[in-house]
């Protein structure tokens, strides 16, 4: 019996141990994304409106490590934008996961319009919807950044604590891309930036 409390105790202590480091790494991520806000000419928020910025506490098991298959046969194709334009986009590879039991594919693209340029040329961009949009997220779904260097073999890592919220949940006139309907998730993503917390084009 004390055996087995002893290894209960450690597996916990391990687990704790494991969590404040990705715990701190996730509010360091959102940091910098508060702060980019700042420093982007184009960005809708000003420095007040960044603590109306919300998001679910970090939740590892909204961390998934996703089989990745490459098709770089994919042909370029148009996504369209909440301002109505078209952005030019091509499908990199397919990941695939499971979340609660829901299996889920995604579609992970290139924007062309920026591939060409080098610091650029390693992006990778998952917009997806799912079922927690309007009630709890954005309803035009939310967006994920990733590098071709994230890919190791047949495997890419999808950390939902870091999708985020595109510059449409904030103010009207950009042309953020509408996540296409095969990205489309049957099951809640209760994790990374909820709602914004001020109304959309206060001023």
């Amino acid at each position: 019996m004390k055996r087995i409390l002893l290894i209960n105790l450690l597996a916990f202590l391990t687990s704790v141990c494991y969590a404040q480091p990705y715990e701190d790494s996730i509010a360091a991520f959102r940091k910098h994304y508060k702060q980019d806000f700042l420093t982007d000419a184009r960005s809708p928020l000003k420095a007040d409106d960044t603590a109306y910025l919300r998001f679910y506490a970090p939740d590892i098991s909204y961390r998934f490590k996703g089989a990745f298959v490459p098709t770089p046969e994919s042909a370029n194709f148009l996504m369209a934008t909440h301002s109505g334009k078209y952005k030019t986009f091509r499908q990199y590879g397919i990941v695939t996961f499971r979340v609660h039991d829901t299996m889920v594919v995604l579609h992970v693209y290139q924007n062309i319009g920026l591939v060409s340029k080098p610091e650029y040329a390693d992006d990778l961009f998952i917009p997806f919807t799912d079922e927690s949009n309007y009630g709890e997220t954005f309803g035009g779904g939310r967006y994920l950044d990733l590098k071709i260097s994230d890919v190791h073999g047949n495997e890419l890592t999808i950390d939902f604590n870091k999708c985020y919220n595109p510059y449409c949940a904030f103010k009207d006139g950009y042309s953020c891309p509408i996540p296409p309907s095969e990205n489309d998730i049957k099951v809640a993503i209760r994790a990374g930036e909820k709602l914004y917390g001020k109304q959309v084009n206060e001023n």
